[in-house]
């Protein structure tokens, strides 16, 4: 099965490479799909998540850094779907996708921001939900499709943005009602069109299960052809890889980054991780959590024993039951990965997240709550001789009302928050009952 996107010039080529890229539900590994099969289907059986059979260090590395962001996110994700997509179709796909700027910033003495906020929904999900977008229009041949996605406050956002007035596909984003920032709900809760919204009298892990237990309805997921465009799909998920290696390139050569991630669920950490085991090199990784704190308690303990999801002011990662933690595990069990070495996770308090945000404020810049807490991570566990990136998730303007109380003064907002700021909210309120939202999405169809 081939993409079918505009095609560009230039075709990349990996030598080494296999062309044949199989992808494996982790949870039944005996359901191997393709690349196209897999975004398609967004979710295995026993709502088990697909994931690379294979992977192998890329070859020359250093070659890789010096090409520009797009040629080289073209050849690392050449090298992930293998000939389901041909060079020239994925490298249109991507230019498509990634048509705005990465910001690179130096905060301190060996310490930067990679800011992922410049698209067209001021957050990092702009990368995996438009690559997934422009994946799946080629996938799809033209059949009806509905995409279904829980949000926890960016991801609705990019999704909506990413397939909004798109022929064909229909989007229903679940959300948590009263836990997402009024600007955040602002941005996909307006679209009207081919853009639905519900907002659920429960925490985002409940929006999250009632995604799963579409998904394994199978006389549903056949009447709407269900997909998904949470970090569930693995299209978004290797999508996010590729700013990993610009941070890198961004760096003096020879450089082995510490890399502090924001961490709600763990598709970020997942992304990062998977650049490590395609060769790009990292000294270790921060997953760095609100007091929604499962995997912190997990890799001190190792017991899996979530808690009650607690609100807090980084919103995003309100998470017990990070969707993604089962590839983490994968990488470690399947391909190597050395997690012990590699990945650590500590939990920041409100309080030290509000105080990182006047911190960073005082030397001159301003940063969301998710930016701020794995700055304060990044701070906290950062040797003298280590050089420390950590990762901007969000505009600061999509928290304005934390931000403005942390720091006691007013912040402007940026031109596409002006634009739906006063605009009417579009949502249905719905418990977390599956039967009503079974209803809900076959209503439509």
């Amino acid at each position: 099965m081939k993409a079918s996107c505009t095609s560009v010039a230039q075709t990349w080529r990996v030598p080494g490479k296999s062309e044949s890229v199989q992808y494996i539900n982790i949870s039944h590994p005996d359901q191997g799909v393709s690349f196209p099969q897999a975004v398609i289907t967004g979710l295995g059986k026993g709502q088990g998540l697909f994931f690379p059979a294979h992977l192998e260090p890329l070859e020359d590395i250093q070659g890789l850094l010096e090409q520009d962001f797009v040629s080289r996110s073209s050849v690392i994700l050449q090298y992930l779907v293998g000939d389901s997509m041909t060079g020239e179709d994925l490298q249109a796909c991507v230019s498509r996708a990634f048509n705005f700027p990465v910001e690179f910033e130096t905060i301190s003495n060996k310490v930067y921001a990679l800011e992922l906020f410049h698209g067209p929904s001021l957050a990092f999900k702009d990368f995996g939900a438009r690559f997934m977008a422009q994946c799946l229009a080629g996938f799809n041949a033209g059949q009806r499709t509905t995409i279904l996605t829980a949000t926890s406050g960016d991801t609705g956002a990019a999704v909506a943005l990413a397939f909004y007035a798109q022929a064909g596909i229909d989007v229903v984003v679940l959300y948590p009602k009263g836990k997402v920032t009024p600007l955040q709900e602002k941005l996909f809760c307006t679209l009207g069109g081919n853009i639905r919204t519900l907002a659920i009298e429960d925490n985002f892990d409940a929006c999250q299960q009632l995604v799963k237990q579409s998904f394994d309805d199978q006389e549903l997921v056949s009447a709407i052809g269900l997909n998904s465009a949470n970090s569930i799909n693995v299209a978004r998920l290797l999508a996010q890889v590729c700013y990993y290696f610009e941070a890198v390139a961004r760096l003096p050569a020879g450089t082995q980054p510490v890399f502090s991630v924001p961490s709600g669920n763990f598709g970020n950490v997942t992304a990062g991780l998977l650049a490590f085991a395609l060769g790009l090199p990292v000294k270790r990784m921060i997953a760095a959590t609100n007091i929604n704190d499962t995997v912190p308690r997990y890799l001190s303990t190792g017991k899996w024993q979530p808690h009650p999801t607690v609100a807090t002011l980084t919103n995003a990662m309100d998470i017990s039951l990070p969707n993604n933690f089962p590839r983490v595990l994968e990488l470690g069990e399947r391909h190597g990965v050395p997690l012990q070495e590699l990945l650590t996770s500590f939990s920041i308090s409100d309080e030290q997240t509000q105080n990182a945000i006047r911190e960073l404020d005082v030397m001159g810049y301003l940063a969301d709550p998710h930016s701020a807490l794995a700055w304060k991570a990044l701070q906290e566990n950062l040797a003298d001789d280590e050089t420390g990136v950590f990762v901007c998730t969000a505009h600061p303007a999509k928290f304005r009302e934390t931000i403005e109380a942390a720091l006691n003064h007013s912040i402007e907002l940026p031109a596409e928050l002006q634009a739906v700021a006063d605009k009417e909210v579009l949502s249905t309120i719905m418990p977390a009952d599956f039967d009503l939202l079974r209803r809900f999405l076959l209503d439509k169809n």
